[in-house]
């Protein structure tokens, strides 16, 4: 393909991510509610699962739309979230600042635009 369907495709991928930003949103909400109830000594073995899967999907989502920290961040969230045992207490203010730049990252994609910039097909 040449140069002009560059803009199509970051075109097309902003028009994605405003689709599923919403979705997004509601996911790093749950990862920053699991890691209040953990630093609260208060996560349930349901809330533990569903941030284990919640950050999954999010590692796999932030990736397509060039967001590799993100995706890094989510993928430590999965793992830690998905030990057999819960997590230690101690653990919950790491968590916690995990889903803060979770979050950060998915607020500031429009400034910073990743997926566009350099892309050569």
């Amino acid at each position: 393909m040449d140069s002009t369907a560059q803009p199509s495709m970051a075109d097309a991928l902003d028009r994605m991510w405003t689709k599923f930003l919403p979705q997004m949103e509601e996911r790093v909400a749950t990862l920053e509610a699991a890691a209040a109830a953990s630093a609260a000594n208060r996560l349930s073995a349901e809330q533990r699962t569903e941030a284990a899967g919640t950050a999954h999907k999010l590692a796999g989502v932030l990736g397509t739309f060039g967001l590799t920290g993100g995706t890094d961040l989510a993928r430590e969230l999965e793992s830690l979230y998905s030990s057999e045992n819960d997590p230690a207490p101690n653990v919950g203010a790491h968590l916690t600042a995990l889903a803060a730049q979770l979050k950060v990252i998915v607020e500031s994609r429009e400034q910073r635009r990743p997926v566009s910039e350099g892309i050569t097909l």
